[in-house]
């Protein structure tokens, strides 16, 4: 069975920097879209950071520039890299797997595997 577990979160400072890490157990990353999610409280999932097929990464507007995320094929390991964290990014973040297209990589729809979440906290 497929299983994402990750790691990193906390609460932090707005400004400050937090390192998210997701291993994945029992698939393969590097074939398939892998990415990062997140859920604040009362709202639905928003894609954040994600790697396509091709391994092209996008990014939602809100961290761009902000926001890294890369990954280790030879762990089945990703990582999100957050700086300058704002208050707006407090959610639970997810990193999930699954098959998509090019264009969905930060919709959580094609996405079959989840992890069960990371609380990032962010205070002013």
């Amino acid at each position: 069975q497929v299983q994402l577990v990750e790691s990193g979160g906390g609460s932090v400072q707005a400004g400050g920097s937090l390192r998210l890490t997701c291993t994945v157990y029992r698939y393969t990353t590097s074939r398939y879209c892998v990415g990062w999610f997140r859920q604040a409280p009362g709202k639905e999932h928003e894609g954040v950071a994600a790697y396509d097929v091709y391994g092209t990464p996008g990014y939602t507007d809100s961290v761009k520039g902000r926001f890294t995320i890369s990954q280790d094929n030879a762990k089945n390991t990703l990582y999100l890299q957050m700086s300058s964290l704002k208050p707006d990014d407090t959610a639970m973040y997810y990193c999930a797997a699954g098959s998509c297209l090019p264009w969905e990589r930060l919709s959580p729809v094609p996405y079959n595997f989840w992890g069960q979440g990371t609380q990032v906290t962010v205070s002013s």
